[in-house]
């Protein structure tokens, strides 16, 4: 006999987690194709296990609107206690995932494009040779991963954690200033400070206004309207100024990785680049996490 409001009403639940967890995916990213890409799956699997969910709760949860989907009302609803729900099943598996006491198994690390290309490679080479039985996801973004919703275990980023479940440690930094080609100071010279480069053009990492609004902070004035080029997507954005069409800003030891580029505007600021290590409190027992997590400390200046 269990307490009357413990008990459980097994024949109501009619749906498993797969098909909420495919209507969660699909109602964060905005499509089912967005869904199966981040849950690696096919977009039809997708599909399927949100028509049972829907078939199973008896609501439509999305509509189609023009080649989109939109939640419905009930939809919304519905989903406010879907979230609830994934956010409790990924407490489950850190909670399990910090008790794993073997070396074997995945590590998902967090890390820029930047790094991706030119820092990580070697220290993957070192962890796969030390522990073959380690397998490592490397997943490369240039925004915040979710470590409390499981998006990645580990992530190296350019800022401290603000989450009282998140721990970290501060790692070496670098500092950044501007850079441009060889070719560009060939073409337009070599400027000093921020008047001399009036009418040159700048390569953003963003759109011109953020660029401008952090540069500001930092009390460097951009010129205006200089700022026409640019990416979010950081190795696009350097690659325009390696090939000579306009300044940018790079971390030194980043910078020193690329031929044919020399620094610029070597009167305005030199920036600190703030690197820090991030994880989840539940997870800092687990062996596999522990390894990795003081590997990358040691290469990359913990």
């Amino acid at each position: 006999m269990c307490v009357m409001h413990l008990c459980m009403n097994w024949d109501a639940i009619s749906f498993d987690w797969n098909q909420a967890r495919a209507f969660l995916a699909t109602a964060e990213e905005g499509s089912l194709s967005g869904a199966a890409r981040v849950l690696h799956t096919t977009q039809p699997t997708v599909g399927r296990q949100v028509s049972a969910l829907e078939a199973a709760l008896g609501v439509a949860l999305f509509e189609r609107v023009g080649r989109g989907l939109a939640l419905t009302p009930s939809g919304a609803e519905v989903l406010e206690e879907v979230r609830a729900m994934g956010d409790t099943a990924a407490r489950v598996s850190l909670v399990a995932a910090g008790r794993n006491d073997t070396v074997a198994g995945k590590v998902a690390i967090s890390v820029s494009d930047m790094m991706a290309i030119h820092v990580m490679p070697d220290i993957l080479g070192a962890l796969a040779k030390a522990e073959p039985e380690l397998e490592i996801e490397l997943i490369v973004t240039n925004d915040i991963s979710d470590l409390l919703r499981r998006e990645a275990d580990i992530a190296v980023r350019h800022m401290a954690p603000t989450e009282p479940e998140l721990i970290g440690r501060e790692l070496t930094g670098s500092k950044a200033r501007f850079y441009a080609s060889e070719g560009f100071v060939q073409r337009h010279g070599n400027p000093r400070t921020m008047a001399d480069a009036q009418d040159m053009p700048f390569i953003g990492f963003g759109p011109p206004e953020d660029m401008a609004r952090e540069l500001g902070l930092r009390g460097i004035n951009l010129p205006a309207g200089s700022g026409r080029l640019y990416s979010k997507t950081i190795f696009a954005a350097w690659q325009m100024v390696c090939a000579g069409l306009g300044i940018g800003i790079m971390a030194d030891d980043i910078a020193a990785r690329s031929s044919g580029i020399v620094p610029v505007l070597a009167e305005e600021e030199v920036m600190p680049v703030d690197l820090w290590i991030v994880t989840h409190r539940e997870l800092r027992h687990s062996r596999r996490i522990r390894l990795v997590w003081e590997t990358l400390l040691e290469r990359l200046g913990g």
